[in-house]
C-alpha cells in the first residue's frame, strides 16, 4: 500500500474537492429555501405551523369542515377551529368527501386529496382546462359580471366538475369539464382515466349525475351549421368498462337511489330507468322482455285494476279494509221500511 503524505498536495489538486463541497453547500442551502411544492401551508389555530396529530384523538366524525379561502377544519364540539389548509396564491371552491378524505377544487385548476385527522395533504392533481372552465373568461357577457357574480360562477362550476364514488375502500374521484373528464383513484390520486369528446361535441358537467357506482356525463353536439343534433351520455366506472347511451342533445338525468337514475329525453322517446349498478336499463313494465331482462322492474309492476281499487274513495271513519261499500239512497230506505214491518 502506498500513500502521499498531505505536503505533496498542491493548490491545484486541492481545488476540485473545494469545488464540489462548494456545490453540496449551495445545493443544500437551495433546497433549504425552496418553496413548499405546490404552496401547501397547513396551520393550527392562530396561524402557527399545526403539528401531526394522532388519529385515535381526531377523526373526521370530530370535525366540521369548510372552504373559503382554503380548507378549514373545527372541533365540532367546541366549535374552536382545529387547523386550516391553504394553498399560496388560490382559493378553495368546492370540497366534497371521498369515505374519511376531503376532496377539494381549488381555483387555479387543482384538485387536493386531505386527510383531516392528520390534516396530511395525500395528492395533488392538475386538470387540463379546469381554471379557465371556472373562470369562464371570453365567454358572452364575461365582460359585464361583477365580482360577487364570478365568485357565485366559479363555486358553482366546481361544485359540478367534482363527483366522488364511494364504492367502499376503493373510492375515487371524477373531474369533469366541457373538453375533458378524468378519473383519480382517491387511494394515491392515480389517474385510471381521461376522455376527450367526439369532434363537434362537448360534456356538460352541469348535467353530469354521480351515483354509488359511476358517474354519468352528458355530452351535446353540433353539425357544421351550429345546429344541435343527437348527443349521448358517457358513464364511467373504475372497477368495469364503461358505457355510451345515445340520446337527444338535451336530456336530463335524475338520480333515483343509490344505483338507478331516470333519464328523461323529450315529451316523444318515453323515459327510461338506468341502473349504474348493473350497467343495464331496467325493463319497462309490459315489455314482452321483462322477465328475461339484465335489470327487472323496481318492485314489480302493479295491476292497473288494483291500482283503481287502491284509489276508490273511502269512509274517513274507518279503514279502506272495514268500511261496507255504499248502498243507494232507495235501497237503504226499502230496506228500513222491512224491519219495520
Amino acid at each position: 500500500m502506498s500513500w502521499k503524505p498531505l505536503r505533496v498536495l498542491t493548490p491545484r489538486s486541492i481545488l476540485p474537492a473545494l469545488a464540489v463541497m462548494l456545490v453540496l453547500a449551495a445545493g443544500a442551502a437551495a433546497h433549504a429555501n425552496k418553496p413548499v411544492p405546490f404552496g401547501d401551508r397547513v396551520a393550527g389555530p392562530g396561524e402557527a405551523e399545526a403539528t401531526p396529530v394522532s388519529t385515535q384523538s381526531l377523526s373526521t366524525a370530530d370535525l366540521d369542515l369548510k372552504v373559503g379561502p382554503g380548507l378549514e377544519a373545527f372541533h365540532r364540539q367546541s366549535g374552536e377551529q382545529a387547523w386550516s389548509y391553504r394553498r399560496e396564491g388560490a382559493t378553495a371552491l368546492y370540497l366534497s368527501m371521498a369515505g374519511d378524505n376531503a376532496i377539494v377544487v381549488w381555483d387555479d385548476g387543482l384538485v387536493t386529496s386531505v386527510r383531516p385527522g392528520d390534516h396530511e395533504v395525500r395528492w395533488h392533481r392538475a386538470v387540463p382546462g379546469l381554471a379557465d372552465w371556472l373562470r369562464g373568461d371570453g365567454e358572452p357577457g364575461a365582460d359585464k359580471r361583477t365580482d360577487a357574480q364570478r365568485k357565485e360562477l366559479a363555486q358553482e362550476r366546481a361544485a359540478a366538475a367534482l363527483h366522488t364514488v364511494p364504492q367502499g375502500a376503493s373510492a375515487w374521484v371524477a373531474v369533469v369539464t366541457p373538453n375533458l373528464t378524468m378519473g383519480l383513484r382517491d387511494a394515491d390520486g392515480d389517474l385510471r382515466y381521461n376522455s376527450k369528446p367526439p369532434g363537434g361535441c362537448v360534456y356538460d358537467p352541469l348535467r353530469t349525475v354521480g351515483t354509488e357506482y359511476a358517474v354519468l356525463v352528458p355530452r351535446s353536439c353540433t353539425n357544421s351549421a351550429g345546429q344541435a343534433v343527437s348527443g349521448g351520455i358517457n358513464g364511467y366506472r373504475l372497477d368495469s368498462t364503461g358505457w355510451q347511451l345515445n340520446t337527444g342533445p338535451s336530456a336530463s338525468i335524475k338520480g333515483l337511489d343509490g344505483s338507478r337514475v331516470l333519464i328523461t329525453d323529450g315529451p316523444i322517446v318515453p323515459a327510461r330507468v338506468f341502473d349504474t349498478k348493473a350497467a343495464a336499463p331496467e325493463a319497462a313494465c309490459g315489455s314482452p322482455s321483462a322477465p328475461f331482462a339484465a335489470v327487472r322492474p323496481q318492485g314489480g309492476c302493479t295491476d292497473p285494476a288494483a291500482s283503481q281499487v287502491q284509489d276508490a274513495p273511502v269512509g274517513q271513519d274507518a279503514p279502506a279494509g272495514d268500511q261496507p261499500p255504499a248502498q243507494p239512497e232507495a235501497q237503504q230506505s226499502q230496506q228500513s221500511q222491512q224491519s219495520q214491518q
